[in-house]
């Protein structure tokens, strides 16, 4: 039986600057993410796969082309109902973690949750501190963390809301080989717990080499489409 498709883009252009210095950077590139999967997009500096990124998970639109996401057109809805998806319905993870350095670790991961005027059940916040092995850093601040657990409180503030698709920025770029190997494992346990997917965006060939299925841009083109053997 076929994994229920998720995300479905069809045809996306994006284009940046004017008339005499046009950069296509997304070009007439279509794709589909499924639940339970990791996917990988890779490509030199310049090759489209963040801006990609960025217009699969609502943060941009398209000049052209569609973005269906749970049911969702997200070419055709108003900004504001834009900015409630990605609330409630995307994860972002960043290179650069992106914590807020006054609040500590539990008020970070509930962030989105609180901005929406709601509470966390104390049981759910539980479980996932013990899925991010930070139970024993739930009170502490950024400046007062690794890299690593810096990156898993920002994961674990992309999962609160139980998004039925996570997107990460190259999401081990600073961190170093042992935390980069543990930080897609622990993508692969949220995928298998919350049943949820993963796209994210890397130049390290190992770090694609974990995903499902991997997909190479180049000039805003997909130029290539595997999937990893198991």
């Amino acid at each position: 039986m076929d994994k229920e498709i998720i995300i479905s883009a069809e045809d996306l252009v994006k284009t940046f600057g004017g008339k005499n210095n046009k950069v296509v950077a997304v070009d007439g590139v279509s794709l589909k993410v499924h639940k339970g999967e990791m996917v990988a997009v890779t490509g030199a500096s310049g090759s489209g796969k963040s801006t990609l990124l960025n217009l699969l998970g609502g943060l941009d639109k398209p000049d052209s082309g569609t973005i269906t996401a749970v049911g969702e057109d997200l070419t055709a809805i108003k900004d504001s109902q834009l900015a409630e998806y990605r609330r409630r319905k995307s994860g972002f993870v960043f290179q650069f973690y992106n914590l807020i350095p006054v609040l500590n670790v539990e008020e970070n991961i509930c962030l989105p949750v609180h901005l929406d005027g709601k509470n966390v059940k104390k049981q759910e916040l539980d479980e996932l501190l013990a899925l991010l092995g930070l139970n024993d850093r739930r009170y502490h601040f950024a400046g007062q963390l690794s890299g690593g657990q810096q990156q898993r409180v920002s994961i674990g503030r992309a999962v609160i809301n139980k998004p039925p698709c996570i997107f990460a920025d190259e999401p081990t770029g600073n961190l170093d080989s042992k935390n980069s190997r543990e930080i897609i494992a622990l993508f692969k346990e949220i995928i298998k717990t919350y049943n949820t997917a993963v796209v994210l965006v890397t130049h390290d060939g190992s770090i694609a080499e974990e995903a499902d299925r991997v997909i190479t841009m180049s000039d805003g083109k997909i130029i290539n489409e595997r999937v990893r053997s198991f």
